[in-house]
């Protein structure tokens, strides 16, 4: 999609029902809204329906301030989840990290470089170490030491941050912390995460070690939404990669290392660009 577009993106959920496509593609029609991009899915074991539609604003007769309202009466009819997102409003990240730099490092170039429509005005950590990178972009930089003590007190200021920023989307780039029930709770399908793919089967601080002692032949990356549940999120995306007998631990962290950069940047793109439906403990990705 153009950035110069004025663009409306419509995502919904209903119980499955004859005309969904054709009632809310009228009411497009109706406002004279062009379709750009149309994308549907049923579930036929739940009988849910899903879809992710952009239009043109240009010459649609609807306001952006009046377009929920206007929309509102055709969803209660079909008992609708849903909302609309435009393009021109841009999401705004908080990147929490540690002491890894390879996901800010990807996230910061790549957002440079004008891939992702966001806006990033902090990074939060708790190690003081990855500030020069930080300063570097010319972002502000935010420490708060962490321990088992203090942990629920930095957080309340940590999100006290968050409102000053008026965050939407907190991304949790290799942040060497659990978050609690309360933090999660004020960012429900908010929060990304990124982890390798080795869970449960190698969990702890050393999984490549772990992996390479068992001489696996996949290594993976995976990135989900943060619930209550400890890494039982919703997934977002998730790659893999071959490993053989030549590969030494050295060449596992490195590949799982690039995986874990690119799989998280994918899953900002797919959350920011609003290509993702959460249903229950799994996603629709809209690509």
């Amino acid at each position: 999609m153009s950035q110069a577009r004025s663009i409306a993106i419509l995502l919904i959920s209903c119980p499955d029902q004859k005309g969904l496509v054709s009632r809310i593609s009228h009411f497009i029609f109706e406002g004279g809204g062009n379709i750009l991009d149309l994308d549907q899915h049923v579930d036929p074991n739940e009988g849910i329906f899903s879809a992710r539609i952009a239009w043109e604003m240009q010459e649609f007769t609807i306001t952006s301030s009046q377009l929920k309202e206007a929309f509102t009466p055709l969803a209660k009819e079909i008992n609708a989840n849903w909302d609309i997102y435009f393009s021109w409003e841009k999401t705004r990240l908080a990147i929490f990290v540690s002491k890894y730099d390879h996901c800010l490092q990807e996230i910061l170039w790549r957002h440079r470089l004008g891939e992702f429509g966001v806006e990033i005005p902090l990074i939060v950590s708790n190690h003081p170490d990855l500030k020069p990178l930080a300063d570097h972009y010319g972002i502000p930089y935010y420490v708060f030491p962490v321990t088992k003590d203090n942990k629920e007190e930095q957080e309340q200021k940590q999100l006290a941050l968050l409102a000053e920023y008026q965050i939407d989307t907190v991304i949790l780039a290799r942040y060497m912390q659990i978050l609690t029930p309360q933090f999660v709770s004020a960012y429900p399908s908010q929060i990304i995460n990124i982890h390798h793919s080795f869970l449960p089967a190698f969990v702890g601080k050393s999984p490549y070690a772990q992996a390479f002692e068992r001489g696996v032949k996949i290594i993976g990356a995976t990135s989900h939404y943060v619930t209550e549940e400890l890494d039982e999120g919703p997934i977002i995306e998730q790659d893999i990669i071959r490993i053989s007998h030549r590969d030494s631990l050295q060449d596992l962290v490195r590949k799982g290392r690039d995986l874990e950069r690119l799989v998280l940047a994918r899953a900002i793109q797919y959350h920011t660009e609003n290509r993702v439906l959460v249903n229950g403990r799994k996603t629709i990705i809209f690509e």
